[in-house]
């Protein structure tokens, strides 16, 4: 702990870093404030009680990573997720067109064009997904005798879309800022944010369930305890990696040589990161969604109450869907033929391993057997929450995707402070080196 709190107190220490952290936190509160302006045309009041119902479907999770403003509909209800999409939707172009494909390897001009596609991909979303929100509200039944959308048509609708897409925008931009200017991935650090935000309402929740008794303090430290360690879990199997060795032949030019270092390709044991989990979470959840607006069909009905949260075909598809994911991402995202090619390129191979094909058949191997433990845990944690609920009467939800973001997110944003402070107290060493030699 002592460590902790010297580390807390070196990043105050640091101009350049206590600059950053401060203008990421104030970014930060800039996008919390945001989230409860509201969308003008709505009763956010009856909007409200109406989502309380809506947590097991698409739009609870969606409500989620905005961090309540989207069952608010505020002006940032659509958060970041258009940006996310239109990333997702990318990163899949360059595995299948290759156009795309070429871009990616263009290096740093590349990317700024698939940047700028990217932006383009997130207005188009914001557009679509706010005409479709303003047709939802206006579809929605009055609560209490009040009506959600007081007055509904065109008016309403490109207002909707205007004010929604705009917002979305803004939180993009607000992203970037981050990126740049402070500390951490900015469009994780909104999503973040953004799930770490209903804590509180965790904790008041727990709180009363303990007042009330229906959590007695027996069950309070299981469930205390149990996140502990899965959390450590977490982060333990985050941070996991397969290392594969690879040395790089010497190569004279000159009077210089050139490589004969060894190093190592690190293989992450969950490479395709927590979209398996969103992925899955959203086609398992559809046809509860897709049922609600179907009510009084009885095959939608029976096909949403066999797929309900915590029915054992739930679980299994559940289960099964993520690893098809993790599997399907990872070969998007990771492609062993160009790494073998680039090693063999720069003279780099693996031990016992012919460069080329048998090198790109050895991680690929590697790396299928790899990502099924790291699926199947990532299974472990999207269930978790349902178990916790249904049988330790938990009165929160942990697990899932918020969990497995939030520890992420946490884990890069650290990193990156430690960077800078190692960074730091290297050039104050060099420094004081210089001042030793001038004296002398």
């Amino acid at each position: 702990m002592p460590n902790v709190f010297t580390s807390l107190q070196s990043i105050f220490k640091i101009p350049e870093l206590k600059r950053r952290v401060l203008y990421t936190l104030m970014i930060l509160i800039v996008y919390r404030i945001g989230g409860h302006v509201p969308t003008a045309g709505v009763n956010g009041e009856s909007l409200a009680t109406y989502f309380k119902a809506q947590q097991g479907t698409l739009l609870g999770l969606y409500d989620m990573f905005v961090g309540g403003a989207f069952a608010n509909a505020t002006i940032f209800a659509l958060g970041i997720m258009p940006y996310i999409s239109a990333s997702i939707i990318l990163q899949l172009f360059t595995a299948v067109l290759p156009y795309f494909e070429k871009l990616q390897k263009m290096g740093e001009e590349g990317r700024k064009k698939i940047t700028q596609y990217t932006r383009y991909g997130t207005v188009f979303l914001a557009l679509v997904q706010s005409y479709a929100l303003s047709l939802y509200l206006e579809s929605l039944p009055a609560v209490e005798g009040i009506a959600i959308v007081p007055s509904p048509g065109w008016g309403f609708r490109l207002l909707t879309m205007l004010t929604m897409t705009t917002g979305t925008i803004f939180v993009m931009w607000l992203g970037e800022q981050i990126s740049d200017k402070g500390i951490g991935n900015g469009i994780s650090l909104i999503i973040f944010i953004g799930i770490v935000a209903r804590y509180p309402t965790d904790w008041l929740n727990t709180y009363r369930s303990l007042m009330i008794g229906s959590l007695n303090i027996f069950g309070l430290i299981t469930l205390t305890v149990m996140m502990i360690g899965i959390v450590a879990a977490v982060v333990l199997m985050t941070q996991a990696q397969r290392r594969i060795p690879v040395q790089y032949a010497k190569r004279v030019v000159g009077r210089k040589v050139y490589g004969g270092q060894s190093t190592h390709i690190p293989l992450r044991l969950n490479t395709a990161g927590v979209i398996p989990v969103i992925f899955a979470q959203s086609i398992i959840m559809f046809p509860g969604t897709l049922a609600g607006f179907f009510k009084g069909n009885q095959l939608m009905e029976g096909l949403a109450a066999t797929l309900q949260p915590g029915m054992p075909v739930h679980t299994t598809l559940y289960v099964l869907i993520i690893v098809f994911f993790a599997y399907f991402y990872t070969a998007i995202i990771f492609n062993p033929v160009d790494l073998a090619d680039n090693m063999k390129k720069y003279g780099g191979f693996v031990p016992g391993k012919r460069p080329g094909k048998k090198t790109a058949e050895y991680i690929d191997y590697v790396l299928t057997r790899i990502t099924l433990p790291g699926a199947m845990f990532l299974a472990f944690i999207a269930v978790l929450p349902y178990f916790m609920q249904q049988r330790l009467n938990a009165p929160f939800t942990f697990g899932g995707t918020g969990l497995l973001i939030v520890v992420g997110v946490g884990l890069d944003t650290l990193s990156q402070i430690e960077s800078h402070l190692l960074m730091r107290h290297y050039d104050g060493f060099m420094k004081k080196g210089k001042l030793r030699g001038r004296r002398r």
